[in-house]
């Protein structure tokens, strides 16, 4: 079963290691059909929206890696949003960070590149796309550069580290780890 609540996981990760991998310049948007000249004009006309809210530790419920850069947010389907952070720490300082303040190991999916999972609460099949989650994956194995950040100008250019938060939908009943004796 535990297969089965990874496949979006690697759908995810599979598409952010293609990203890794093109030339950062020409990482855009593409819009998937042509659009007809009158919405094209519209929306020329609207004001650029502003950037994208960073959520907080709070919002989402999960602790927050110190020094972590919100990167953005993604429709992960089913009414669920999906978080991404980049940091400059090694992975196995984020895994052992995340494994004390969780309460929990989680665990190794992968091992190259090392994507370490902690769930959070009970995945529902039926009414989600992706397990509530802290997913921790290593940007600089095989020797990459890291997670080109996603502001040109941003420091810094690459993020050894990125974290992806599912938050428990609100809906959802929470599931928390247990305690030790």
């Amino acid at each position: 079963m535990r297969r089965q609540q990874s496949a979006p996981l690697v759908a995810v990760l599979l598409l952010a290691a293609a990203a890794v991998s093109a030339d950062p310049q020409q990482l855009r948007p593409v819009d998937p059909e042509p659009v007809a000249q009158g919405q094209a004009q519209a929306a020329a006309s609207k004001p650029p929206s502003a950037p994208e809210q960073a959520p907080t530790a709070e919002t989402l419920g999960v602790p927050f890696y110190p020094s972590m850069e919100f990167l953005g947010s993604f429709d992960a389907g089913s009414g669920q949003r999906y978080y991404l952070f980049g940091v400059n720490a090694a992975f196995n300082d984020v895994v052992s960070w995340y494994s004390t303040a969780l309460k929990q190991r989680g665990d190794l999916v992968f091992d190259e590149p090392a994507t370490h999972e902690f769930d959070i609460g009970k995945f529902r099949e039926e009414t989600m796309a992706f397990p509530p989650s802290v997913t921790v994956k290593d940007y600089t194995w095989g020797g990459m550069a890291g997670y080109p950040n996603p502001n040109p100008k941003g420091a810094p250019a690459a993020f050894r580290t990125v974290i992806q938060i599912v938050p428990i939908p609100s809906t959802a009943p929470v599931v928390r780890a247990p305690r030790p004796d």
